[in-house]
């Protein structure tokens, strides 16, 4: 499993962000205190507190392109 945490600021993030997370076959969850959705779920996403940054768990063990992709998104 790959962990980073990302930042979701606006609507429009969101959007992109399930976008992106939308092509990758392997299961992505964002953890926010002691809930967890699907990263694939908008409305999973909405659902969480977005003034924070948010745990993100991909599960898988080869996940170079994709945090690539979700770089702009990752916190530093």
């Amino acid at each position: 499993m790959t962990k980073t945490t990302v930042f979701l600021q606006a609507i429009n993030d969101v959007k992109d962000f399930v976008n992106v997370v939308m092509r990758y076959d392997f299961d992505i969850d964002l953890v926010s205190g002691r809930y967890a959705v699907d990263a694939k779920s908008i409305m999973g996403i909405f659902s969480l507190d977005l003034s924070k940054p948010i745990q993100l768990n991909a599960h898988t063990d080869d996940a170079d392109a994709f945090l690539k992709d979700i770089e702009k998104f990752i916190v530093k």
